[in-house]
């Protein structure tokens, strides 16, 4: 028997990415990244809207103090605007009656000096969505009563 010479063929493998590897690797790709656009795109959103809700607060803040200030204390009611008009303000000056007194001592305090006021603001602003959002702050003061 005549003995059969193998050769051997040095196989050499493939240094490389397949085509379908690529299209797989850009196609996770392609998905992460649209999760992180998303993400980072919600993120910057609150961030506005924090800042926006921040600013609110700041001016309600103000225009409270400044309305709470007023010498001498009387009623009223005050608008404004701020930021071009993207910020609305109004505040309302009023004798205070706390809920469950007794009529008769109401009027038993009609003879005092002194009277409580509540001071209030409410502010509305634009919110995330392309709405209006309102925020409501309040305080009492006691003031001179009003000797009209």
């Amino acid at each position: 028997m005549r003995a059969l010479r193998l050769r051997r063929q040095s196989v050499t493998p493939s240094r490389g990415f397949s085509l379908l590897e690529v299209l797989v690797a850009f196609s996770i790709l392609a998905l992460v990244g649209t999760a992180l656009f998303r993400l980072f795109s919600g993120a910057l959103g609150n961030a506005s809207a924090a800042d926006d809700a921040s600013r609110a607060v700041l001016i309600a803040e103000s225009v409270l103090a400044e309305a709470a200030s007023a010498q001498p204390l009387r009623e009223a009611t005050q608008q404004g605007t701020l930021d071009d008009g993207r910020i609305e303000w109004t505040t309302k000056v009023a004798p205070y009656a706390a809920p469950g007194v007794n009529p008769d001592t109401e009027r038993g305090s009609e003879s005092l000096p002194l009277r409580l006021f509540r001071v209030s603001v409410e502010v509305v602003f634009p919110s995330a969505n392309g709405g209006r959002r309102t925020l409501a702050l309040a305080t009492t003061r006691i003031a001179a009563r009003d000797s009209r």
